[in-house]
This record gives C-alpha cells, structure tokens and sequence, in this order.
C-alpha cells in the first residue's frame, strides 16, 4: 500500500474538520473562559497540543502501513487520533476552573493562578495517560468476552447525538449555507458520486460552503463569517518546550481531582477499544494494546511539554475508510495541524472558513458509525443496539435541559439548578428529569450493560444477563453510574467518599439479576 493515495485528501479534509472544531472550542474556554493570555494559550499550551498529534498520528500511519504489508492489502485506513473535545470540556470546567476560581479566592494574583489551574491541568493529563497506557494490558479480556455489538453501541450513540445532532441544529439554523453542504455530502458520499474536476468532495464541500458564507456577508444578508477584522497579535513561531518540572509543585492539589480524572480516563481507554472494534468491523484488524499504549504515550508527552487535554481515538474510522483514506491522511493532518499550533494560525483559519460551511461531512460520519451498529448486529440482536442507544439520548437531552436551565436563570438573575425545579419537571408535567440524569451521568457504561443484558436475553443466557446486571449494581454502587447531585449551578456525577454506597439503583439492578436467574426456572420458552 503507498504512503499516501487520492483518497487521502478526502480523509484528511474530514479529519480536519474534527480537529479544527476542537481547537476552536480548546481556544475559546482557555482564552474566554478561563481567561488565560495569550502568551500562555498559544506560545506554550498549544504547542504541547502538536507534540501528542505528531506521535500518535505518526504511530496510526505507521500500524495501517505495516497491517497493509501484514495481509498483503491495499485498502487498510489507519485510524483517526486527535485530542477530544469531551475531554477538553471536561478539564476545563472540573478541574482547571475550580482551581483558579479557589487559587482566586485565596487571594492569589490572576497570573498566579492561570498558572496553577493550568499546572494542574497538567496533572490530569498524566492522570487519563496513565489510565489509558497500564489499561492496555488488561482491557483486552474485555474485548474477548464482551459482544462486538455491545463494544459498538456507546460509539454509535455519541456519534449520533454528539457528533451529529448537534450539527443538524446548526444546519437548520442557517438552511442557506447547510443544506447547500448537506446535499453535496449526501451526493458525494451516500450516492458514490465523484467530481469530474480534480478536486477531492471534501475540498468541494468546503469551497462551497465558505463561497457561499462569504457571499451572503458581502451582500449584507445574515451570515456566519465573522464581522471584526481579523487579529494578526498571535502569529509567530513557537515551539514546545518541556513544563513539567514547574508542574512538580500542583501535584498533591491535582491528587484531590484523581475522582474525576480516572474514570474519564478509563471512559476513554474503553472507547478507544470500541473504536478500535469499529475499525475490526469495517474490515482493519489492529492489534488493541500497542494502539492502546500509543494513546497513553501521546497524553503523557503532550502534558510534560505542556497540554493539559489528552489525546484519544476520533468516532469515524468507517466514514474515512469509505472516503478512500489510507495512512496518509494521518500523516498529512499531524503536519499540517502541527504547523497550526506552533505558528498561532488558527486563529486564521476560523476567521476564513466558518464551521456551518462544512459541518455536514461530520453529520455524515457520525450517521456512518452510527449505523455499523446495525449492520454489524444479526437482525434479532437489533433491540439489544436500541437499548445501547438510550443512554447517549438521555445526556443530550440532559445536557439540553442544562442549558435552558442555564439561560433561564441569567436572565431570571437567580440558579434554577435545584431539587425544587427537577421535582417540578415531573409534578406539572409529568417529565422525569430526576430520571433523565440518572440515566445520562456514565452513559457510556449504562449503554453497554442495557445491549449486553438485552443481547444475552435474546440469546436466552440468562445467567450472563445476570452477570452484567450485577457489575451494573456494582458501577453504581460506586458511583461510576446513575449518582448524581446538584452543585455550583450544574448537575454532575459523584465518584467521592463513600466510594460504594447502597442506592435505589443498585437495588433495581441486584433484582433485575434475580429476576434474569430465577425466573427462567419457573417458565418455558414460547415457540
């Protein structure tokens, strides 16, 4: 297989796209958010963030040459790496936020504690890079004894709510620019056309949208292009240089968020595998561990330069398989993004081409992933794929709720995040928010154990339904699962002392599993 093929182009367009709306989000909450200067985001963080892309994308390209080589084939697409968006979310607003706002409280300079949210950041980083690296040598007995369906399913829902329906909001917002984007899409990669000109469809779509964005704007018509003129302060060469010899002082204040940065650790080394078997599905085989480490190798080189956002698998190894991409478009996107981060032109880039241009190519692949759960499954496990799915809606309908929680009460100057607003969600109407975050707080594991009970039902063995209820009981039991609590304007999970505590939901699953093992005993199967 060459280095590098037509098809590339096309996957690397794509790939791009997911790491462009990355770094845009990982800009606006360091410098908006958070507030940190820019001599800090893009003469120190962002660099960092190009350390991890080069090793991990140099390393995909490298395991889909040699898997090409291995089995004498010439279609093998490496699989996409980049950092998360989840993740940046995440260590932003649950770690590196509460640490400045204390180190604020305490008295502390601004400058001063930028520093230390950001050194503890830091330390997250180490933490899910450690969690990613040591579970590789054991998560693959998950692997062997877990149904490909059940590993499938958590992908397929983030795909499908957070990956794309999220986008086809913004694409019905503004119909003009988005449904131009969509039909070509829809054209190009679910009617198999190709472009007689040479030009990749993922280029097409791109210069097609911008074209059209900037047209509205010079016409004085409603647009997404931004109105201010663009801001040159950041530009210049800037090379990553290693911090964590200053990080060593932040390490016992970072122990006290190990509650929150281990299970999303673990969160991510599990979709790593379920991407990993999303690739095994669309017909590339990898190896899961030497992926697996190289996940963790990459979180702990980009945090000791200076990222504090670990790097993971990207949802979509089948969307860019079916675009033609090989291993080049991985090499190609750690280039070109890394000359991104060490230049400070991104912010260039999200001034000349807006996200609605190009959104539905990731509308595309999040459908794509989405329905290699059903293809994947026999068509009598199909039940066990919808249960697997339910989780993922319920979080983004939280997350929704969340937000309109959140404005109302801006507006209304006072937080609406109590127990008397959930209780008033079920008694006027009838909706059970209580529920709702229940069932969202760890969807990823919630979505595997209801596909894994729903499958083994199907499959009439009951007693391994069981099994998967009882390790439901105990993933609540500690916390991983279900337990929520209101707190500081927000609805969020508990993972902290009493690690295991007796609640309704381990008692709901410890009676599914006795329902799964004696009931069988007293009934018969219905022909």
């Amino acid at each position: 297989m060459k280095a590098f093929t037509k098809g590339d182009w096309e996957g690397f367009f794509a790939v791009s796209l997911d790491a462009m709306m990355t770094l845009i989000v990982m800009q606006g909450l360091l410098t908006g958010f958070l507030g940190f200067p820019g001599e800090l985001v893009f003469g120190r963080i962002m660099p960092a963030v190009a350390v991890g892309l080069v090793i991990g994308n140099g390393f995909y390209a490298w395991q889909a040459l040699r898997l090409a080589r291995a089995e004498g084939r010439d279609d093998v697409c490496a699989i996409p790496f980049g950092a998360s968006i989840i993740t940046v979310v995440v260590n932003v607003f649950l770690v590196m936020y509460p640490v400045q706002q204390g180190a604020l409280a305490a008295g502390n300079a601004k400058e001063a504690a930028d520093l230390l949210a950001w050194h503890v950041g830091l330390w997250a980083c180490v933490g899910s890079g450690l969690v990613e690296f040591c579970g590789a040598f054991v998560v693959h007995h998950i692997r062997r004894f877990t149904p490909r369906i059940v590993l499938l399913v958590s992908v397929a829902g983030t795909a499908l709510v957070f990956l794309s329906l999220d986008l086809v909001f913004r694409t019905f917002a503004y119909p003009v620019i988005g449904f131009t984007a969509l039909a070509l899409i829809l054209t190009f990669f679910f009617g198999n056309q190709r472009l007689r000109l040479p030009i990749p469809s993922g280029a097409a779509v791109l210069l097609v949208g911008t074209g059209l964005a900037w047209l509205l704007h010079a016409l004085g018509l409603p647009s997404v292009v931004p109105g201010a003129p663009v801001d040159f302060a950041h530009l210049g060469l800037n090379l990553p240089r290693l911090e964590a010899v200053a990080a060593w002082d932040s390490l016992g204040l970072a122990a006290g968020y190990l509650p929150i940065v281990l299970p999303f650790g673990f969160i991510f080394l599990l979709s790593g595998l379920q991407n990993i078997e999303s690739a095994a599905a669309a017909g590339d085989s990898y190896a899961p561990r030497p992926l697996l480490m190289m996940n963790g190798i990459g979180s702990l080189a980009a945090a000791a330069f200076g990222s504090p956002f670990p790097n993971s698998v990207y949802v979509g190894h089948p969307g860019y398989k079916r675009m033609g991409a090989r291993a080049g478009y991985s090499t190609m996107s750690a280039i070109f993004w890394t000359l991104v981060c060490f230049t400070g032109s991104l912010t260039l880039i999200t001034y000349a081409i807006p996200v609605e241009a190009v959104m539905p190519m990731i509308i595309w692949i999040g459908i794509v992933v989405c329905a290699q759960s059903f293809e994947a499954a026999e068509r009598r496990h199909m039940p066990a794929v919808v249960m697997g799915l339910l989780p993922a809606l319920a979080a983004y309908i939280a997350l929704a709720v969340k937000h309109a929680l959140t404005v109302t009460g801006i507006e209304a100057q006072r937080s609406f995040f109590d127990q008397a607003t959930v209780d008033a969600f079920a008694t006027m109407r009838g909706f059970h928010a209580d529920g709702m975050f229940a069932l969202a707080q760890g969807y990823i594991y919630t979505g595997m154990l209801l596909a894994a009970i729903t499958f083994y039902v199907i499959e009439k063995r009951f007693q391994a339904a069981a099994a998967w209820a009882a390790g439901g009981a105990a993933l609540a039991a500690t916390g991983f699962i279900h337990r929520t609590v209101i707190r500081g304007g927000d609805v969020v999970g508990v993972l902290e002392p009493p690690f295991l505590a007796w609640n309704q939901w381990v008692a709901g699953y410890l009676l599914m599993a006795a329902v799964f093992l004696i009931v069988p005993r007293l009934s018969r199967t219905q022909e």
